[in-house]
């Protein structure tokens, strides 16, 4: 098997797997490890995974995105930390935006349910999982509806968005980078996250640390519009001082 051909069939499994381990790698392709390290060296450099200890996971892009029920089974117990540390900054908040995505999902299902709050969604599945609640109004942006994440997209969502104003929105993202910002692989996506922190008085982002240092397609706002950034701990704490530099607190789940 020549170098190309190994390489694409190493992203093929990253992409479907959500990561690569090197050791399982080089049995599948019954090569040695070192060869597939110096695969993954070369589509690290190519922007298409970023590599970890003993493998890699793969980067989104315009050409590569994980679908939403891919990602509900991709670092659960980490997106739950996160979600329930995002909650906690929620503080007098009454209006609420809640982005798309499965630890948005996450917060939304962790929102008080003992008092009056609203909840501005794109997400189809975000506004399932709190419309049950008696104190909460739920406010489903319009749209069209894209199949991999079941959230609404385009003019109209943003239309309303655009006359609104709110206290919170927690947002996620493909990719958060000290030097790009925020971006996301798909520009309508992008144009409904940047009006949603455009009209939000206050902005969190919640990302798993896989996130951190990866960049997609689309830029949609900069680290220093947030006033806080939650992740889990597999962000050093090095790193995410870094990141503090720039203007948001960090919170390691």
């Amino acid at each position: 098997m020549r170098a190309e051909e190994r390489q694409h069939r190493i992203l093929t499994l990253a992409r479907h797997h959500g990561q690569v381990e090197v050791t399982a790698v080089a049995s599948d392709l019954a090569v040695a490890p070192e060869t597939i390290r110096r695969d993954l060296g070369v589509l690290e450099r190519r922007g298409l995974v970023r590599r970890t200890y003993g493998g890699a996971y793969p980067v989104e892009g315009a050409g590569f995105e994980t679908a939403l029920a891919e990602r509900v089974n991709l670092h659960v117990a980490d997106k739950r930390r996160i979600a329930a540390e995002a909650v906690k900054l929620l503080g007098e908040a009454e209006t609420v935006f809640v982005d798309e995505g499965y630890t948005p999902q996450l917060v939304a299902s962790l929102l008080p349910r003992d008092r009056p709050l609203t909840v501005v969604t794109a997400s189809l599945s975000t506004a399932a999982a709190v419309a049950e609640s008696a104190d909460t109004t739920v406010l489903l942006l319009g749209g069209r509806v894209r199949a991999r994440t079941l959230a609404t997209v385009g003019s109209w969502a943003c239309a309303m968005l655009s006359g609104f104003v709110i206290d919170l929105a927690f947002v996620g993202s493909n990719g958060i980078s000290r030097e790009l910002g925020l971006t996301t692989p798909d520009p309508v996506v992008a144009d409904v996250k940047a009006k949603a922190l455009e009209v939000s008085r206050r902005r969190v982002f919640m990302g798993h640390h896989s996130k951190f240092g990866a960049s997609s397609f689309c830029r949609f706002a900069e680290v220093s519009d947030f006033e806080a950034i939650v992740t889990d701990t597999g962000l050093s704490s090095t790193e995410a001082h870094r990141y503090t530099l720039l203007g948001p607190r960090v919170f390691r789940a």
